[in-house]
């Protein structure tokens, strides 16, 4: 284990569940019910980015979370020439949308092995969870997805009221765990929001690069969740 390491934060979305499998499989099967429709063959894409927009409003406190969900909804709609959506409508449609979207919750398949290789080179080491988004729907996640009791620390930016890449986010997870930021490693498949910005707060910040993307300096990079508890021991040999 690595030295000094005394707990392991993830984060959720992209690192341990894999959202953007899930939104898609929701997003196609809610368009293809909704009477109008005419394509859903490239619809997933904007509906990414119509979500990292909004959330990015969201965390910013600029829209609440059903605000940035129904502004969501209401531009895809008027996109795909649907007219003008009121929030009824708007409520009504994400609905469905996410009544699919949870049951397509699913962990990575390197998830759970990571966890309990983790665990059994160190019984000690604390393993929690550090997101931005909205606890309830976090825990939710968790708790749907088996891994509530296997990551019982959850640190979401919508109790703590600041969001990642910001450090007080990470800060207050250090706090809840009551260890200083460098005994609190940090996983996250974002390189600047997750890995760069948890050492910058001070952590050991990891990147968790799934795909083929380009490794540049600022942070370790790990391919698979299966390489995590290899990395943190070679850092203590």
């Amino acid at each position: 284990m690595a030295s000094g390491v005394q707990a392991v934060l993830f984060d959720l979305d992209g690192t341990l569940i894999d959202h953007d499998g899930a939104a898609e499989v929701a997003l196609v099967e809610t368009l293809l019910a909704t009477p109008g429709v005419r394509r859903v063959d490239d619809a997933h894409l904007r509906w990414r980015h119509l979500e990292e927009l909004a959330m990015d409003r969201y965390l910013a406190g600029e829209l609440t979370f059903t605000e940035q969900r129904r502004l969501r909804v209401t531009s895809l709609a008027a996109e795909l020439g649907l007219g003008t959506w009121d929030d009824r409508r708007a409520d009504a449609w994400f609905a469905g949308y996410l009544r699919r979207y949870e049951a397509a919750w699913r962990i990575y398949p390197d998830v759970r092995p990571a966890l309990h290789a983790l665990a059994e080179r160190n019984p000690d080491l604390r393993l929690g969870v550090l997101t931005n988004g909205d606890a309830g729907q976090q825990r939710e996640k968790l708790r749907h997805v088996g891994l509530a009791d296997e990551l019982p620390d959850v640190i979401a930016s919508s109790e703590v009221g600041a969001a990642k890449p910001s450090a007080e986010i990470f800060h207050a997870g250090c706090a809840r765990l009551r260890l200083a930021p460098h005994e609190v490693a940090y996983v996250g498949d974002r390189l600047r929001t997750d890995a760069i910005a948890a050492t910058d707060a001070g952590l050991y910040g990891i990147w968790l690069n799934r795909g083929d993307d380009p490794a540049p300096t600022g942070a370790p990079v790990i391919r698979t969740l299966g390489d995590l508890p290899a990395h943190l021991a070679g850092l203590a040999g």
